[in-house]
């Protein structure tokens, strides 16, 4: 008895249509809801993104994002709002400014270095 409840459970969970979490207007703003949460990163998690987190700020965070889709703002927009108020680490990739010259500046120095070693090593 409970095989053919099993079967049958199988049989008509096709038909059953799971709702969307988030209501949007139109499949790009959905588009870019989803693109922008894999490019912020969770401020609470370790090194997860926004998708992957089920976090209460991370839930916020994806509401509010919501929010500012159907508000009109642009995805630039809506990543200064989220490094202004979480800091530039929440991005994956922070625009280059007096907070991340470092991180922009220092693999080249240290490339720098590397073959300048390398090439003065090499003729002594």
């Amino acid at each position: 008895m409970i095989k053919y409840s099993f079967l049958t459970l199988l049989l008509f969970s096709n038909f059953i249509m799971p709702e969307s979490l988030y209501n949007f207007e139109n499949a790009a703003d959905e588009k870019r809801f989803y693109s922008l949460i894999k490019e912020i990163r969770c401020p609470k998690c370790t090194s997860g993104s926004l998708a992957s987190s089920n976090a209460p700020v991370s839930i916020d965070i994806k509401n509010k994002i919501i929010e500012l889709i159907k508000d009109g703002k642009s995805d630039k927009e809506i990543k200064e709002y989220i490094a202004s108020r979480f800091g530039s680490s929440v991005l994956y990739n922070p625009g280059f400014n007096q907070d991340t010259y470092i991180l922009w500046i220092a693999p080249f120095v240290i490339l720098l270095i590397a073959l300048s070693t390398y090439i003065f090593r090499r003729k002594v």
